[in-house]
């Protein structure tokens, strides 16, 4: 069973998160809750969406943390409790070694991801990147290490 991988955009326009959630549980359908795992780095949007579709199937995921100060720094206060009640349930959680959130830390994060993963889904517009370490900069990185991606976008989808 492959160990799947999730990137995408953390800002969802009204009623995406549904489209997006929808999309993602279907895709997860098709294959077996016993052996569905997930990495996911937590963060808003997409990667909150791919840990509540993986538990909704009955499967475990892990989590990647961009730095030691990502919760304080990094997750909105609307944010905090969907964010603590994720982390809370995840198989495991690792750190990545850095002290202070910002986009190398991010980067850093989606690199040990895919590291982890045989397969990237990738909750995508396919606009390029803004700023490192955005969707379309792990999207590239996925591919250039070989790792497939599959991009989800569902009609209607868009970024907030």
């Amino acid at each position: 069973m492959p160990r799947i991988g999730v990137t995408g955009h953390v800002s969802l326009a009204d009623g995406t998160a549904d489209l997006v959630y929808a999309c993602l549980a279907e895709t997860l359908a098709g294959y077996p809750a016993a052996d569905l795992h997930g990495v996911t780095c937590l963060a808003d949007g997409a990667d909150q969406l791919f840990a509540r579709a993986i538990l909704a199937r009955g499967g475990t995921y892990e989590v990647v943390i961009p730095a030691t100060d990502y919760r304080s720094r990094a997750v909105t206060r609307h944010n905090l409790p969907a964010f603590d009640e994720l982390l809370n349930r995840a198989s495991t959680v690792s750190y990545m070694p850095f002290a202070r959130s910002g986009r190398p830390a991010y980067m850093a994060a989606s690199q040990e991801l895919l590291r982890r993963c045989d397969l990237l889904l990738a909750v995508w517009d396919g606009r390029p990147s803004a700023v490192l370490g955005d969707t379309a900069d792990v999207v590239r990185a996925a591919q250039a290490q070989g790792v497939p991606v599959t991009v989800l976008w569902p009609a209607g989808a868009r970024r907030g």
